[in-house]
């Protein structure tokens, strides 16, 4: 296996799921149905207080270059959520609770790729968003934001193509990706469903 069979593994395997996570019902969810600007903001900004936390921890990583991808991506994030104008809300994604329990270098770079494909799929709906709102600053911030994530992900690409030894860290990566984007989804679905929205799409 390579680092690009695996993504798209996991892309066909959570396909659905990733799917409706780009739909605008996650912004719906993230802002417990309250769609105003800065309400989206404050969503925003604790997505990438939690997405620091977690990497800023796995910055100390026993693998030099894993460190370092993490240590950028925990400055990344950093700086995107002290740029954005609203205080966070007090809530962190259910799929940090999966990352921050992964200790080894194979399942936290498998994991932080689920984590780039869901957050891609989340700075699309905030382009949307605020292109919608006429605020094509914000829309772009957020464009650039994602293109950001995906350089990430092509980084950590490189480096499972890199650590992964045997069939067994391919299936553990690949498990972790799919753990995490299953928790994001799960959280997303069960939101929904407190707020009375169906989670589903309506054709």
């Amino acid at each position: 296996m390579t680092a690009a069979d695996l993504i798209d593994a996991v892309r066909d395997d959570q396909q659905t799921e990733l799917s409706r996570l780009g739909s605008s019902k996650t912004l719906y969810a993230d802002t417990r149905g309250e769609m105003e600007p800065d309400v989206v903001l404050a969503a925003a900004a604790a997505r990438e207080g939690a997405a620091h936390d977690t990497f800023d921890v796995w910055s100390d990583d026993d693998h030099d270059d894993a460190a370092a991808l993490f240590a950028d991506a925990a400055t990344e994030t950093a700086e995107r959520r002290d740029s954005i104008d609203a205080d966070p809300v007090d809530r962190t994604p259910a799929m940090h609770d999966v990352l921050d329990d992964f200790d080894g270098t194979v399942e936290r770079l498998g994991g932080f790729v689920g984590w780039t494909l869901v957050d891609k799929k989340v700075k699309e709906q905030y382009t949307g968003f605020f292109t919608g709102q006429a605020d094509p600053q914000t829309a772009s911030t957020f464009r650039s934001a994602g293109s950001d994530v995906v350089d990430l992900r092509e980084e950590a690409a490189e480096l499972l193509d890199a650590v992964c030894e045997s069939d067994d860290d391919w299936a553990a990566a690949e498990a972790a990706a799919i753990d995490v984007i299953s928790t994001a989804y799960d959280e997303y679905f069960e939101t929904l469903e407190d707020l009375g929205v169906n989670p589903k799409p309506v054709c």
